[in-house]
C-alpha cells in the first residue's frame, strides 16, 4: 500500500470523505496521515480530531494548517480565515508537509468541494493541487525542504448515480454537488472498514451535537447510514509520467 496523505477543510472531513480508505491504508502497515486546513490543535475540534484518527488507526497525530473556519472566527484565535489567507503562504505551509511526509498518493476534496460546496472545502481543494505541484519544484519554497513529487493525487467526490442513496442523508439531493459518474475512476467498497469509520464520525461530537453531518448521520436507520457511508469515489490525476501500473492504488 502507498503512502499516503489526505489534505481537508475541517475536522470530521477526513472521516466522512475517506475514512474507510485511511483505515485501510492504515492497517495494511502503510504510513497514513491527514492535514487539516482549518481549526487550531487546541481545541475542541482538534482533540476530536486526534481522537478520531486513532480510531482509523492513523499513527500521526493531527497536522493542522492552524487557519479559521470561514463561519467559526473563534476556530483558530489571532489566525486568519483560511479563504483570506495569502494564497502563496498557505501552499508554502501545506508543501512543508507534502515534503516532510513524502506521499505516494494525496487526497483531497474535489473541485467543488464535496456534495455541500463549502467555501473552505473548495479553498481547500485549491491548495492542495497548487502544493502538489510545486512541491516537486526545488526552486519553490526552497525553505520548506528537499523537493518532492507524489505520484497521484485523488480527489473525493461524489457521482450523480449516487443521489438516490444519499437522498435521505442530505434532504433529497437538493442542491448536491455531484459529478457525471464517467468522472469517476476509482471507487471504493469500504464496508469492510464500515465501524471505525462510523466510530471515527462518531468521534467529532460537537458537529453531531450541533446537528451537522455527523449527527444527520447519527439519526438515520442503519441500513440508510451504511449505504452512505460504505462507499468512497474517487477522481485520479496522474501527477507523474511513466508511473507503473497499480503503484498509486488506492487499493490493491
Amino acid at each position: 500500500m502507498p503512502r499516503l496523505l489526505a489534505v481537508f477543510g475541517h475536522p470530521d472531513d477526513e472521516s466522512l470523505f475517506a475514512g474507510g480508505v485511511l483505515a485501510a491504508n492504515a492497517a495494511a502497515g502503510s504510513p497514513t496521515a491527514v492535514v487539516t486546513a482549518t481549526w487550531a490543535e487546541h481545541t475542541h475540534r482538534g482533540a476530536e480530531l486526534a481522537e478520531a484518527l486513532r480510531l482509523l488507526g492513523t499513527p500521526e497525530k493531527p497536522r493542522m494548517l492552524g487557519y479559521a473556519d470561514s463561519r467559526v472566527p473563534g476556530s483558530a484565535p489571532g489566525s486568519l480565515r483560511l479563504c483570506d489567507a495569502p494564497l502563496d503562504e498557505a501552499v508554502g505551509r501545506l508543501v512543508a508537509h507534502l515534503r516532510e511526509f513524502r506521499p505516494d498518493i494525496v487526497l483531497t476534496h474535489d473541485a467543488y468541494g464535496g456534495i455541500t460546496g463549502h467555501e473552505d472545502h473548495v479553498h481547500t481543494h485549491r491548495l492542495t493541487v497548487l502544493a502538489v505541484q510545486a512541491a516537486g519544484l526545488e526552486r519553490l519554497y526552497p525553505e520548506a525542504g528537499a523537493p518532492w513529487r507524489p505520484r497521484a493525487l485523488y480527489l473525493a467526490t461524489h457521482p450523480h448515480s449516487a443521489v438516490g442513496v444519499l437522498g435521505d442523508f442530505a434532504e433529497a439531493g437538493k442542491g448536491m454537488r455531484t459529478v457525471p459518474d464517467e468522472w469517476v475512476t476509482t471507487t471504493v467498497d469500504v464496508r469492510p472498514w464500515l465501524e471505525r469509520k462510523w466510530a471515527a464520525v462518531q468521534a467529532h461530537r460537537s458537529e453531531a451535537e450541533r446537528g451537522a453531518a455527523p449527527g444527520l448521520l447519527a439519526a438515520l436507520p442503519r441500513e440508510a447510514r451504511e449505504a452512505v457511508l460504505g462507499t468512497e469515489w474517487f477522481i485520479r490525476q496522474e501527477l507523474m509520467t511513466g508511473a507503473r501500473t497499480g503503484e498509486t492504488a488506492l487499493t490493491e
